[in-house]
């Protein structure tokens, strides 16, 4: 019998309009569909393909075992997504060694702190895999601001709001645009940093970026108990450029 293929379908940040091509037509023409989200939800991903599924796809929502209930860096919650990832790998890999295909849904693009790539380093050398590229999520929030994250030569860095404080406001004082990520409730954190770093003022809060919801609102005017979950905090740069008649 011939083996089946996983395909990762990148679904770029949450636009439908915004899914590539080739991602359209792998999730239309899906017969299986699998796709993370936390019990009891429908799930993101799930919730940007709404009415591209065909009627009779094969859902398989990947339930996480734990999300913010344990801290990210102790040895429980290894464990727990570690025996997650392994279980998921073998179904995946049981269904494509049994001539099926499989289409996974990854918000953004599945190679940038996607949930996939845990997927993928056990899946990849085992059975035939296909990524499909997709828009990362900081990309569509940036061009819902409304302004260029990077002009001329200025060094952009993408930031996990997990860090420590001090790893924070280091790298915040020694790049030009920021883009920070895993923001929820570590948002606090991620704020203070800022302000050590005399970046507050200049800093947006992005929340659902492209989504009909979108919020966008300057972070030092967010109430301090306000830390959504799916946003991303942005400072955009302001190099070297040709000024433009009537620019500051």
């Amino acid at each position: 019998m011939t083996t089946g293929r996983i395909i990762c379908a990148g679904l770029g940040p949450g636009d439908p309009d915004l899914i590539s091509v080739r991602s359209d037509r792998a999730i239309r023409a899906a017969k299986h569909v699998a796709y993370f989200r936390k019990p009891g939800r429908q799930g993101q991903a799930r919730r940007i393909v709404d009415g591209m599924l065909l009627p009779d796809a094969v859902e398989l929502p990947m339930e996480y075992p734990v999300t913010t209930e344990l801290p990210f860096d102790s040895a429980e919650y290894n464990d727990l997504l570690s025996a997650f990832y392994d279980d998921w790998a073998a179904r995946l890999e049981g269904m494509a060694r049994a001539g099926q295909d499989v289409v996974v849904l990854c918000e953004g693009d599945p190679f940038f702190y996607g949930s996939f790539m845990h997927l993928y380093v056990r899946l990849k050398n085992v059975v035939p895999v296909d990524v499909i590229p997709g828009i990362p999520g900081m990309v569509g929030c940036w061009n819902a601001s409304g302004q260029p994250i990077t002009w001329g030569d200025d060094v952009l860095t993408v930031l996990m709001g997990t860090l420590p404080e001090e790893d924070l406001v280091h790298h915040m004082q020694a790049s030009d645009a920021l883009a920070i990520m895993k923001t929820g409730r570590n948002l606090p954190r991620v704020r203070r940093a800022l302000e050590a770093a005399g970046r507050l003022g200049d800093a947006w809060l992005v929340e659902r970026g492209t989504m009909p919801n979108q919020r966008l609102v300057r972070l030092q005017d967010v109430d301090a108990a306000d830390c959504p979950y799916f946003a991303i905090v942005l400072v955009h740069g302001h190099g070297r450029r040709p000024v433009a008649g009537g620019e500051e």
